[in-house]
């Protein structure tokens, strides 16, 4: 299995969008049936990838875009954040989401802290960032302590960790 992760170009973004509209859309459907509301817009995806600090990727298995991500790298804190990291639909669980975090973990290691934030239905999700990436659950936010970075029409918007 040949992977790379690499910076995506500018004809990459397209697919790369709509990639991981459906990987995130995909995995709701699992949970919630007829759902209607789109999980992930264009709109939030373009606002991660304007941040300052914004680092968008795509990997690249035996010659095809298979994931991706975007990181947000603060130089000064060493604080860094994992805005998305997808697995394209039809490839989950194969070990793509691993080697794109082993990736990148390998391009920022002055790195102090991580962070990223999940749905609490998205049970695949938890799974991975705590028991197969090493991450922690360090707040769980709700409707009694709400995160004003998170925006209330997000599906799921009441119950993050």
């Amino acid at each position: 299995m040949e992977f790379v992760l690499l910076p995506i170009e500018k004809e990459d973004i397209a697919i790369f969008k709509k990639d991981m509209q459906d990987a995130f859309q995909q995995g709701a459907m699992e949970i919630f049936n007829n759902l209607d509301v789109e999980i992930l817009s264009e709109k939030d995806i373009d606002e991660s990838l304007s941040k300052k600090g914004a680092v968008a990727y795509k990997a690249v298995l035996n010659g095809k875009i298979s994931g991706g991500a975007i990181v947000v790298i603060n130089e000064d804190t060493r604080h860094n954040h994992l805005d998305f990291l997808y697995v394209k639909c039809g490839i989950q669980s194969k070990g793509v989401g691993q080697k794109i975090w082993n990736e990148i973990e390998r391009l920022y290691p002055s790195t102090k802290v991580w962070e990223t934030f999940t749905p609490y239905f998205e049970k695949r999700n938890i799974h991975f960032y705590i028991n197969r990436l090493g991450f922690h659950a360090v707040e769980f936010f709700n409707p009694r302590h709400k995160d004003s970075n998170i925006p209330d029409d997000m599906v799921g918007g009441d119950y993050f960790f």
